[in-house]
């Protein structure tokens, strides 16, 4: 669950908010009653493509496909379109 602090509060008791997003836990800064702010802790961004995706999972962004992963397949048949559509641009 997430803590409520005022603008007041939350400036009053910065120190204790601190502590609190040390430990994990993520407050919101509230001004006349609408959210403004989200207090949360700085997490280092994790190394692989794997770890992002179990990070996105955890958080409830990301959703992963029930099928098995299916292979990727090239879409231009020819080599060399990447070269001709910049000629056609004229880069």
């Amino acid at each position: 669950m997430t803590t409520i602090y005022s603008t007041f509060e939350a400036k009053a008791r910065f120190s204790e908010i601190i502590r609190q997003v040390r430990a994990g836990k993520t407050i919101m800064v509230s001004y006349r009653g609408e959210p403004v702010a989200e207090v949360r802790s700085i997490k280092p961004k994790p190394a692989t493509i794997e770890e992002r995706l179990e990070a996105l999972e955890r958080r409830g962004v990301l959703v992963r496909s029930s099928t098995p992963k299916q292979p990727i397949t090239t879409v231009a048949r020819r080599p060399g379109a990447l070269k001709r559509f910049l000629a056609e641009r004229g880069e």
